[in-house]
């Protein structure tokens, strides 16, 4: 149905869904205190860290940190678009989806999705019609089936062929530049993002294109270009390639994740179909979450160059509080000069697998590579190994992994497993009482420091998350003319409260569902705030603006000095600092 939905109806919408209802219908809930809990659906646990706060209309899981709203766990749990979780929402209650023309914040997406595909037909008909990117394909190692199976095409030369193809009216122009298909130039003006390059599609799991990844065919940089994040594509969460490896298994035992698309295709050339790609970045907690839904083994595969040994680590890091019996990760370094495109096609698909099957475990990985930076002949060299791989295997969850990374590491530095557990366990209690001590002199202290004023907002921003209905109650003018990081957004928050006394945390989280800042949002939504009798939640935001408005004051006075030492000061600025101090 064309149009766009209302953002008064979404607000409707969440207000009104009961979310332990709708996460009640596909997974079992458990009444504790004010709360639900459950086993978590997107990761595998033992022990209930899944809690759904009715209150919130929120549900998050400290275990892998899936969060959301109602609509949000429609689109996780089913693998909906946001249009559709909002219609199956809006189908259960009863209510009736309604559409205007009107420009409001919720894009078009149905027609931004058949923007994406026909843009893909027309790159896969310009490759068809250019000999030179069929050669340079060919001499990559990548034949027709395989090009058809990943819907390879071809962006030709040019600064507005896809603008005079399918922007040929305003709208059309926005739908583009929603897509990240154009770029706006300083003169309003706008050009092809995409051009002279082999082109990738993106795809997401039900197979629609999202976004693009495209190559240069010569010596010209980038080399690689992806598609900017848009409302359909954020790379942090998309891995190239695992559509296909979908639609070729129907039971993954196990998924190599690599550096490129090219990697990926090269791979599937050689029958290596669970091949999938970062869009690069490094391999985040939403890619670990897709990926372990899939499978219990994964393996990364790296260049063996300094490089590829900080990717892996950098892999390693996000993987630890992922960890658990059961699953299994293994690092698989390339031999120099080499990249799993380069070399399955020199080496041929038995070579790549026996690599595959060699690779490191992560418990390996990690103690070798630490073990690598110290003197392990040494004492000293033991010990700081012990203390380096501490705060590391502090982020694994408790169990038996756990348990026997321990014993392994403290074979390496020549203690036993209770003995090392113990000294890391005395080591954490003296971090945490320090860190207590610590939070205790700074809340002690009457006036903020300037260097403070981050942490402040943090508070007034999860405060509001919490109390929206508190929003209601403030007087904002005195932050308007603030620069403080966060502070817009905050204003922001409160604003959408005031205007609409009866938002719920789950609404304001879904107003900024498309905004960069969403999954920051959604982290301090999942904070808990001690409450005790004397808790008031406009007194305590009321104390964040004050404390705002008075490390904004100091900030401007040591300008005004700063400046009056070394510039001078206007008149104006003159009678301001006397004013101020």
């Amino acid at each position: 149905m064309a149009g766009l939905i209302p953002q008064d109806f979404i607000d409707d919408l969440i207000t009104r869904a009961d979310i332990v209802e709708v996460v009640g219908r596909h997974i079992q809930l458990k009444k504790a205190g004010r709360e639900f809990k459950a086993c978590c659906p997107f990761h595998d646990e033992k022990t209930p860290s899944f809690t759904v706060s009715p209150s919130k209309g929120f549900y998050h899981c400290f275990g892998c940190g899936a969060n959301g709203t109602a609509i949000g766990f429609l689109m996780e749990f089913n693998h909906m678009s946001f249009i559709d979780a909002i219609e199956t929402l809006a189908s259960s209650m009863g209510m009736e989806v309604p559409r205007n023309e009107s420009d409001q914040p919720v894009q078009r997406y149905d027609e931004l999705f058949s923007l994406m595909d026909s843009i893909t037909r027309h790159w896969q008909s310009c490759l068809k019609k250019t000999p030179a990117a069929i050669e340079y394909l060919k001499n990559r190692g990548i034949d027709g089936p395989t090009a058809k199976r990943f819907g390879i095409g071809f962006a030709p030369d040019g600064w507005s062929n896809v603008l005079d193809g399918f922007g040929k009216s305003k709208e059309a122009e926005e739908r583009l530049l929603a897509s990240g298909l154009i770029v706006r130039k300083d003169n309003g003006k706008y050009y092809d993002r995409f051009r002279d390059r082999i082109i990738f599609p993106i795809r997401d799991t039900r197979g629609r294109t999202i976004g693009f990844g495209g190559r240069i065919m010569g010596n010209d940089e980038p080399k690689y270009m992806n598609s900017p994040e848009t409302v359909l594509f954020h790379k942090g969460r998309e891995l190239y390639g695992l559509y296909e490896a979908r639609q070729a298994l129907r039971h993954i035992e196990r998924l190599v994740v690599v550096e490129g698309y090219m990697d990926t295709v090269a791979l599937a050339r050689h029958g290596i179909d669970f091949a999938v790609a970062t869009l690069g970045t490094a391999t985040t907690n939403d890619h670990l979450n897709k990926l372990f839904r899939l499978t219990e083994n994964i393996y990364f595969a790296f260049d063996g160059d300094n490089a590829g040994k900080k990717a892996a680590w950098r892999a390693l890091e996000n993987a630890l509080p992922q960890i658990r019996e059961g699953r299994q990760i293994r690092f698989v370094f390339l031999p120099n000069g080499h990249d799993p495109d380069s070399f399955v096609n020199e080496n041929g698909t038995a070579e790549f697998m026996k690599l595959i099957d060699s690779g490191l475990p992560l418990s390996e990985f990690l103690i070798h590579e630490l073990s690598s930076q110290v003197d392990m002949t040494t004492i000293d060299g033991r010990a700081k190994l012990a203390e380096m791989a501490s705060p590391l295997i502090k982020k694994l969850p408790t169990g038996v992994y756990r348990e026997l990374l321990i014993e392994s590491l403290a074979a390496a530095v020549g203690l036993t497993g209770q003995k090392l557990n113990m000294m890391m366990a005395t080591n954490q209690k003296n971090n945490n009482s320090s860190q207590i001590a610590e939070q205790r002199r700074i809340k002690n202290q009457q006036e903020p420091r300037a260097s403070a004023g981050l942490s402040v907002v943090r508070r007034a921003i999860t405060l509001i998350l919490n109390h929206p209905e508190a929003g209601a109650k403030l007087n904002i003018e005195k932050l308007v003319d603030s620069k403080r990081v966060g502070v817009n957004l905050l204003l922001a928050l409160i604003k959408a409260t005031q205007s609409e006394p009866t938002i719920t945390t789950a609404g304001l989280l879904e107003r900024w569902r498309h905004d960069e800042q969403g999954q920051h949002l959604n982290k301090l939504a999942a904070a808990n705030i001690p409450i005790d009798e004397k808790f008031n939640a406009v007194a305590e935001l009321e104390e964040c603006l004050e404390q705002l408005v008075l490390a904004g004051r100091k900030e401007r006075i040591q300008f005004l000095i700063e400046k009056q030492r070394f510039e001078g000061l206007s008149d104006d600025e003159k009678s301001e600092l006397k004013r101020q101090r």
